[in-house]
């Protein structure tokens, strides 16, 4: 499978195309104005508690306060509340506290309840878990992650978890056996399905990286007072190439200098062998000579035409989406069971294509 990411940069944001054998499969934008990404992390301070949601509303420096359910809390909420409280008493600029040292404090209990953990209304670390949309603020989270490319960690356990679409049990044996040797002491891992096949020396790196951004944290937080961020999440370009940049990609095309020049620094650092996928384009909009802009128009419409003729109709009600497949203008000469197996058939794969390009999930 070919796989190409289109990135053209508009006035307002960035355009993110990406198209699988030519096809438009996942469409994003990125805002230049937004004040909220996800993944990012605020030192916020719990505002208000409201027991009868169990839930916590929490400052983290915008017009409408954070959304932090129990749920959302973590079992490691009381160690993210010990570290937080530390990490602020110490003096701007002070010496990082060994994080392995860090002493772990027993997990709340799943049935509990958000005034007894949040009780005196504490200063907070917290990840933007879901975007502000209308009148609501961003929900956030207590569950703290940093991805990286091959693996991801979680502070404040030792468990060591494999992707599961690995499907070789000695890979995954091999892979638990690796991270559990290198990975640092009060540090979760998730090994993504990317590390299939990667030596030891890729995942300690990727493994380094991750726990200096950690440091980051540490050293952002020291002296500050809430709310203040403490760490932004990659833009969406860069998030897009360390999630989904494999061996099938083989043209990454941008017509902005600072994009090109980050994306090629981002991928020679990443994979140095394939930097010469990353090319600059200067003249016309993009997404129009590539035929983005055509794919858009004919994917995002209520009804969407199959190249045989038959085509769904796509429609959102108040609880679900309907998606009805219609045979169309069918060649006659084929039986009806024939050409509704055919039909289906087609609509299967293009149903797929428009979960997720509509983000339908």
């Amino acid at each position: 499978m070919n796989k190409e990411l289109i990135i053209n940069a508009t006035p307002g944001g960035v355009e993110i195309a990406l198209l699988e054998n030519k096809k438009l499969v996942e469409l994003h934008y990125d805002q230049t104005s937004t004040g909220f990404a996800l993944g990012d992390l605020y030192m916020g301070k719990v505002h208000k508690l409201m027991p009868g949601m169990n839930a916590a509303f929490v400052n983290v420096g915008f017009e409408k306060d954070g959304f932090l359910h129990y749920t959302d809390l973590s079992p490691y909420a009381k160690s993210l509340l010990k570290f937080t409280n530390a990490c602020v008493q110490l003096p701007a600029g002070s010496a990082l506290p060994d994080f392995g040292k860090f002493s772990i404090e027993p997990e709340i209990v799943k049935t509990g309840k958000v005034n007894e953990v949040l009780s005196g209304k504490p200063n907070i670390l917290v990840q933007i878990l879901k975007e502000p949309i209308s009148s609501k603020g961003p929900r956030l989270s207590c569950e703290i992650s940093l991805p990286g490319r091959f693996i991801v960690i979680t502070p404040f356990n030792n468990i060591v978890a494999v992707s599961k679409k690995i499907h070789s049990s000695e890979e995954r044996k091999r892979l638990q056996k690796i991270v559990e040797a290198i990975k640092p002491k009060n540090f979760g891992v998730i090994v993504r399905t990317a590390a299939e096949g990667k030596n030891t020396a890729e995942l300690h790196e990727d493994m380094q990286s991750l726990t200096d951004k950690w440091n980051t944290i540490m050293r952002n937080m020291q002296g500050a007072k809430p709310p203040i961020k403490v760490l932004s999440e990659q833009d969406k370009t860069t998030s897009i190439l360390r999630d989904l940049l494999s061996e099938d990609f083989n043209r990454i095309v941008v017509n902005d200098r600072n994009i090109f020049n980050d994306a090629r620094s981002y991928i020679q650092k990443i994979a140095p062998e394939k930097t010469e996928i990353v090319s600059f384009h200067n003249g016309s909009s993009l997404f129009d000579i590539s035929g983005v802009t055509k794919q858009v128009k004919a994917a995002f419409g209520k009804t969407v035409t199959l190249s045989s003729g038959a085509y769904l109709v796509i429609e959102p009600t108040e609880a679900l989406h309907v998606i009805d497949v219609n045979s169309g203008y069918k060649n006659t000469n084929t039986n009806q069971e024939e050409n509704s197996l055919q039909t289906n058939l087609e609509a299967a794969e293009e149903v797929a294509r428009q979960l997720r390009l509509r983000d339908l999930g």
